[in-house]
């Protein structure tokens, strides 16, 4: 991280409150950066309140629906960086509203980046995509320049957004300086949706009950740590010079199925899980992973993060928070 790009800049974090993006304010932080948190609302359970987050960034509550507050944000605070992870990340959320989904994913989008358009001066906005972006395909793993076809609600949501974004970076349309993050599953510290398979895993240790797994467990899914991925996104808006215009695979090379990645966290920790197979699993891809080579190429990006140190951090959080 080159501490130096970062200094007397003024960055915004959306879904600063969240999962991956308390790890990004938590690390920004030491920069030297103003960091503006932008969440919905304030969770004290969350890992941006743990971490004490509020008392090293400026916390504004606001909806990325909500056109005129996203245009008040970028210009009473002087925005110059813009990291975008807000959304509704839930796969199974996705499918029981999908209405708020697909408002908050996309029309959020184009709200923030409508704002950045015309009343900011912004120099790197990284929009945080995902795997899911792609939608389901035979050939693996994805690559950058697949074809978006997401089917499901949440993954139609990430491949619109994405396609937005992608249009306002475009030198014949608005040639904003964007770059986009495409994600694999990431696991770490301070994710409280426990119906994720490493969340889970850790509860069902930690608590010495059985792990119920929504599908078959075969579904093949790539892992990386959230150290990883936030440090991707804060090299992509680094080397933004080298970046705009372009999506980056943010890839671990841990690719796994729902069964291995809870035997793996088991047998790091030394601990059993029993699993109990629910195959219940409705609009889910059954395979994804993606090819990490085109950031590495670029701007020589790849994850430093020891799995198992990784679980072992991992667990340690979950276990101070089931306390």
């Amino acid at each position: 991280m080159n501490k130096e790009f970062w200094r007397h800049k003024n960055v915004l974090v959306t879904g600063a409150g969240g999962f991956k993006g308390s790890h990004l304010v938590e690390k920004l932080s030491l920069t030297g950066a103003r960091v503006i948190s932008l969440m919905r609302s304030f969770d004290p359970q969350s890992y941006f309140a743990t971490q004490t987050l509020d008392s090293k960034s400026v916390v504004v509550i606001g909806d990325l629906k909500n056109l005129p507050k996203m245009a008040d944000i970028l210009s009473r605070y002087e925005i110059t960086t813009i990291f975008h992870l807000g959304a509704q990340p839930i796969v199974t959320t996705a499918l029981l509203n999908p209405l708020e989904t697909l408002q908050s994913n996309i029309m959020g989008t184009v709200n923030l980046l409508e704002s950045a358009r015309v009343y900011s001066h912004v120099r790197e906005i990284v929009f945080v995509s995902s795997d899911k972006a792609y939608g389901p395909s035979e050939i693996m793993p994805y690559k950058e320049d697949g074809r978006l076809e997401g089917k499901a609600p949440y993954d139609v949501s990430k491949s619109c957004a994405d396609m937005i974004s992608q249009t306002y970076a475009h030198p014949d349309v608005y040639d904003m300086p964007i770059t986009i993050a495409r994600c694999a599953n990431v696991f770490g510290p301070g994710d409280l949706n426990i119906n994720r398979i490493v969340p889970g895993t850790m509860e069902a240790i930690i608590k010495n009950q059985p792990l119920q797994i929504r599908s078959d467990g075969k579904m093949v899914r790539e892992y990386i740590y959230v150290k990883d991925s936030v440090d991707g996104y804060i090299s992509l808006a680094e080397n933004i010079d080298k970046t705009a215009g372009e999506a980056f695979n943010i890839a671990s090379r841990h690719v796994m199925t729902v069964l291995e990645i809870v035997n793996a966290v088991s047998e790091v920790l030394g601990k059993k899980v029993v699993t109990k197979v629910l195959n219940q699993a409705k609009a889910e891809i059954p395979r994804q992973y993606l090819d990490g080579s085109k950031i590495e190429n670029i701007i020589g990006w790849k994850p430093k993060c020891d799995f198992e140190k990784a679980v072992n951090e991992t667990y340690r959080w979950y276990k101070r928070h089931f306390s």
